[in-house]
């Protein structure tokens, strides 16, 4: 198996696989239990809360878990808004969001906020400037994604908090960090944001874990209630072997984000120079974009015949972000890729395990099946 498919999920590691096990079977206790069981439970989840507080140079008592990235950007969402918009309610956000980020947009439109969804200018580049011009004093929430997950775009998160928090100094700011959690630098404080949405299973943890930042003085409404869980904000007895893998995750991959950010764009160079090469294939992924994802239109074949056929050669890859159930979700449109193109596209995404062999084997099967494939 020759598996490409790593912006949907990733394959966990050794170390996030044991320590989900020893959670399990020698420490599975409630941690809201006030015995030794209970308190060895919640000692293990505050060294996993601890080791990813660190990692984005935060401290513990910013990190929240919750059941993934999908409940952390509505969390932040909805939280922000019910807190902060009784009197301010528009809503500014980038128009290539997660679907998690842009369908929670549409019901708190639908309740009565204003959203205003800022697109890349014509050259396909988002701007600060663009953000900064659609805030105003009305303004209650600012959200834009670090790395989109369908085109590895990064877009710039930094400047364009910065330069609306000099100006607007209480619009709250979201990031979801999800694809360049592990792989980017990703600091709170750099980055200018009161919210980051992480999640585990993008990062060789596993499924059904991810963590809300939040920062110190910023206040959320609880979307889920009924206990005093992560100090009352995410209400639920907590899942101490997924945060077990979580931390453990995180651990093993922080020192190494550089050197395995340099081995990923090495890769991205050889998978960009195959697929050129191949007659009709189109790469729509920014030249300075994530190297982890990749996105290519393969000569106006349909992604989903592609895909079909690249996995009976035994090579995945998807067309476009896994939750859209292979939907075109619309992204790519702002973009400027549609039509036939974006009716081919295909995402690569890749991690530092990738093999070069295995981009060179790909390659293979995409030429082939582009000339062996109807439609």
């Amino acid at each position: 198996m020759i598996y490409l498919d790593n912006a949907a999920t990733t394959k966990p590691c050794p170390e996030a696989v044991q320590a989900a096990l020893e959670a399990m079977t020698d420490n599975f206790g409630n941690p809201s239990s006030l015995h030794r069981a209970g308190l060895n439970a919640q000692l293990a989840m505050d060294r996993a809360r601890k080791t990813i507080a660190d990692s984005i140079g935060a401290e513990p008592d910013n990190i929240i878990f919750t059941s993934g990235a999908t409940e952390s950007n509505n969390l932040a969402l909805r939280g922000a808004s019910a807190a902060y918009g009784k009197r301010r309610r528009r809503i500014v956000a980038s128009a290539v969001e997660h679907a998690s980020v842009d369908e929670t947009l549409s019901d708190l439109e639908s309740k009565g906020f204003e959203v205003v969804r800022v697109s890349p200018r014509e050259d396909g580049r988002f701007c600060a400037e663009d953000f900064l011009s659609a805030c105003n004093e009305d303004t209650v929430l600012l959200t834009m994604m670090y790395v989109n997950n369908e085109t590895g775009y990064i877009l710039p998160v930094k400047e364009t908090f910065t330069a609306v928090k000099r100006r607007f100094k209480d619009i709250i700011t979201h990031t979801d960090c999800v694809q360049a959690y592990m792989k980017l630098p990703v600091k709170a404080n750099q980055l200018g944001a009161d919210l980051i949405s992480l999640s585990g299973h993008k990062i060789h943890g596993v499924k059904g874990v991810g963590a809300l930042y939040i920062r110190r003085g910023v206040r959320l409404i609880p979307v889920v209630t009924g206990g005093k869980q992560e100090k009352g904000i995410r209400s639920g007895t907590e899942s101490v072997p997924l945060i077990c893998a979580f931390g453990a995750a995180v651990e093993k991959l922080s020192p190494t984000i550089s050197d395995r950010y340099e081995r990923v764009t090495s890769l991205k160079a050889r998978l960009t120079e195959l697929v050129s090469a191949i007659d009709g294939v189109e790469v729509n992924s920014p030249a300075d974009g994530s190297p982890y994802v990749v996105n290519i239109s393969a000569a106006g074949k349909r992604s989903e015949i592609m895909l079909h056929y690249l996995e009976s050669r035994g090579i995945y890859v998807s067309s476009g972000s896994a939750c859209s159930k292979g939907q075109q979700s619309g992204v790519l449109g702002q973009f400027g890729i549609s039509g036939k193109r974006a009716d081919s596209a295909l995402r690569v995404s890749m991690t530092a395990e990738t093999t070069e062999a295995e981009i060179e084997e790909f390659a293979r099967a995409l030429a082939e099946g582009i000339v062996s494939v109807r439609g």
